[in-house]
């Protein structure tokens, strides 16, 4: 009788880092419009839930490991700041609405606005910045390996 051998399982090659976050910003920008298409308060609710965890550890990666990689190799004295503003934009928004019950006109145009900061601000990294950082030196690889591991840490302790 043949025994069989155990194939060892491939590791998949680290995501480009600006790659990782385009995948990011996909994937907020789909809850987004199932948020706008939501008629249940249970839905909405849960939809709000996933849309802040998304965005805070989004942010915090951004924050915590590309951002100032990015900084260093420009030597950026608008595009990260101007990014990080927007993020505390962002964040106050969530504080707004994270655990809170949708409850009518209010909190849905709290949710909009959030998501056309989030529009706005995914636009300029995309067209701006992102292209900006891959024309330097920096191993986008090594980078996105980085920003997956500490993303998957972050998911991990989320509630």
């Amino acid at each position: 009788m043949a025994t069989r051998t155990k194939t060892p399982r491939k590791t998949a090659a680290p995501q480009e880092a600006t790659a990782m976050l385009r995948a990011d910003h996909r994937k907020v920008s789909g809850l987004f419009e199932q948020y706008e298409k939501a008629r249940s308060t249970a839905k909405k609710a849960a939809l709000v839930a996933t849309i802040c965890n998304e965005l805070k550890v989004h942010t915090q990666i951004e924050e915590e490991i590309f951002y100032p990689a990015v900084q260093a190799v420009l030597k950026d004295h608008e595009l990260i700041p101007e990014a990080n503003v927007e993020h505390g934009s962002v964040k106050a928004l969530i504080a707004q609405v994270e655990g809170k019950t949708p409850d009518g006109d209010l909190f849905d145009a709290r949710i909009k606005v959030m998501s056309e900061w989030v529009k706005h601000h995914v636009k300029e990294e995309q067209n701006e910045m992102f292209p900006r950082a891959r024309k330097t030196r920096l191993d986008m690889r090594a980078l996105g390996a980085r920003m997956a591991a500490r993303k998957a840490e972050l998911l991990a302790a989320a509630p």
